[in-house]
């Protein structure tokens, strides 16, 4: 049989011969009605055990065993007894901490998902805290147990092999405080500010003077120091009081040209008196507040007066605007934050020492070797990590800041570096490129920020005056001088010598993907860029909250891992087997990341 043609003018086409049996074919008229599963929205529901509806391996879970595992004694040490009850611990920081780890940080946030959130509804045993218990427990009683809390986590974390305290991954990061960005008072400005009131200050006394000695005034001795806010009020009492017998000598008197002169001269000490009290004295007191906020530092903020102005990476205006923060020292391992400190310095450099003293007074155990990134590489910081040369604290993997540029060509073939000059330890000079001696010349001290002093050798030219090299060697108009630190140079070469050990060269790749991806997966994936609390004391709370929440995630997302890993091979003795051989594979596999 052929298939049938539909001819037209311009093309012929051809039906398959199925398709035209399908027409010829009887179509079923019969109608199939949609069926549907029973749902009704109206008819009452009894869930007799909520528990049941959460996962296994869900993060509620992770948050509930971690907290349960603290001693209630240790909790109630922060209750004083008496009035009415409270709500218990271990419930507000299990509803707490659940409410970080799902990106919720506002009292308001975590008291509409109590009642919303069949998870926190669990942790809070079907209790609602308002916002305001939440917010009292967040910033009173978290502020006291915050230390202890995050201590006995980490001590459970070692316990449980999660890490191991060997490698201590160091970096710092910057986050914005909850203060106004417009708020802020700088210290050379609070100085300038000042020195043009102490100029005022002594125009106007000798003004007073003037008018006190013309107008045989029976002033006392003025004051001396126009710093001296009591003695200025002494002085505005004595004005007070011309102006009162002036006051009086104008009531005895009926003389209008009279009158007329003694109302001029008390509205002389009138208006003297008034500067004093409300200009002078206020703004002394403002400027003495300042400098007690201050510090050693160079700004804060009035909103959040523990907050420093510092330059921060999330900069919307591309112009490198200050903002209002705090700089938070951050330890990790495995990607586990290990420990952190809060600190008001802008630099990592000064940040180093403190961190680690605290850290060494706290329960923890000291690491074995400390990582960080060339920002911590200076003198004292190396110095502090060798300690006492019988015990030394730790070892370090910490860069100088010219390690990377001591490696390129460039650097090796500048003449201007002594590095590349020959030295000759038996004259203790060195040997510049056009063959001249550079010999040494005195020692000097200089001190730096942080108080701590340094030693330098200067050694300088013999002379430069013809030499052909002199504009590539130095800009300086006279002899070419060198400041050797002796100390600095012999960290520096332990330093580099510890950084191209074989061992310590993989140890050393793996800082970025340790706090770095810490920090992304805060600021990024959880969105924490901005503190909601306020002061030093209680910003160092919510970044514990905020490092508690993290680890506890990392737990979960493990515990899913590992438990995909079981289905897979089936038993469970597989599972420890990756847990104890195979961890730290398991942490850097893109499946654990998608699981978080």
């Amino acid at each position: 049989m052929c298939n049938p043609k539909i001819t037209t003018p311009h093309y012929t086409t051809e039906f398959p011969l199925a398709i035209e049996e399908m027409k010829a074919s009887p179509v079923s008229k019969r109608r199939f009605s949609p069926t549907f599963k029973p749902y009704n929205n109206r008819q009452g529901f009894a869930i007799f055990d909520v528990q049941e509806l959460i996962p296994e391996n869900h993060i509620a879970r992770v948050v509930d065993e971690m907290v349960e595992a603290i001693p209630d004694e240790r909790l109630y040490t922060y209750y004083t007894g008496g009035g009415r009850s409270s709500y218990h611990p271990k419930m507000m920081l299990k509803v707490i901490l659940y409410a970080y780890s799902q990106k919720i940080y506002s009292c308001r946030g975590i008291e509409k998902m109590i009642t919303e959130n069949l998870p926190a509804m669990w942790l809070a045993a079907m209790e609602r805290p308002d916002f305001r218990t939440l917010n009292d427990f967040r910033g009173i009683r978290m502020k006291a147990m915050m230390d202890e809390l995050f201590e006995t986590m980490i001590l459970k974390l070692i316990e449980e092999g999660y890490i191991t305290m060997e490698n201590y991954f160091l970096d710092g990061t910057k986050i914005e405080a909850d203060a106004n960005k417009y708020s802020f008072v700088w210290k050379k400005s609070t100085l300038r500010f000042e020195e043009k009131l102490k100029e005022k200050i002594r125009a106007t006394l000798a003004n007073i003077q003037e008018i006190a000695q013309a107008e045989g005034l029976g002033l006392g001795s003025l004051p001396e120091d126009e710093t001296e806010p009591e003695q200025l009020a002494d002085l505005a009492a004595q004005l007070e009081e011309q102006a009162e017998l002036l006051t009086k000598e104008m009531e005895g008197t009926k003389e209008m040209p009279t009158r007329k002169v003694l109302r001029t001269k008390r509205s002389v000490l009138r208006k003297s008196v008034k500067q004093i009290r409300q200009d002078f004295l206020p703004r002394m007191e403002k400027y003495a507040q300042y400098h007690a906020t201050f510090g050693d530092r160079n700004s804060f903020s009035k909103t959040d007066p523990d907050a420093n102005f510092m330059r921060m990476k999330e900069d919307h205006m591309k112009n490198g605007q200050l903002k209002p923060g705090y700089n938070i020292q951050m330890a990790t391992e495995n990607q586990f934050i290990l420990y952190y400190t809060m600190h008001q310095r802008p630099t990592d450099t000064r940040c180093f020492i403190p961190h680690l003293e605290k850290l060494a007074k706290s329960n923890l155990p000291l690491p074995k070797r400390v990582i960080a990134d060339a920002g911590y590489g200076s003198e004292e910081n190396y110095l502090y990590a060798l300690g006492e040369e019988k015990e030394p604290r730790f070892e370090f993997l910490i860069p100088y800041g010219t390690y990377i540029k001591e490696q390129t060509r460039k650097y090796k073939n500048d003449i201007r570096n002594a590095k590349n000059w020959k030295y000759e330890e038996q004259y203790d000079r060195f040997i510049c490129p056009n063959g001249r001696h550079v010999n040494f010349k005195n020692y000097q001290n200089k001190k730096n920020a942080s108080g701590h002093v340094q030693s330098y050798k200067i050694y300088e030219c013999e002379d430069c005056s013809d030499c052909p090299l002199k504009a590539l060697c130095t800009k300086a108009k006279g002899n070419r001088q060198v400041h050797w630190n002796t100390i600095f140079e012999e960290m520096k070469a332990k330093a580099k010598e510890a950084l191209e050990c074989e061992e310590n060269t993989g140890i050393y790749a793996r800082r970025k993907i340790e706090v770095e991806s810490v920090f992304g997966h805060i600021k990024g994936n959880r969105s924490f860029r901005r503190f909601s609390l306020r002061g030093l004391n209680k910003v160092h709370t919510e970044f514990g909250i905020v490092a508690l929440a993290h680890n506890l995630l990392k737990v979960a997302g493990i515990r899913q891992l590992l438990s995909l890993v079981d289905e897979k091979i089936g038993g469970g003795r597989q599972g420890v087997f990756l847990h104890q051989f195979y961890f730290r594979d398991l942490l850097d596999s893109p499946l654990l990341l998608l699981l978080q």
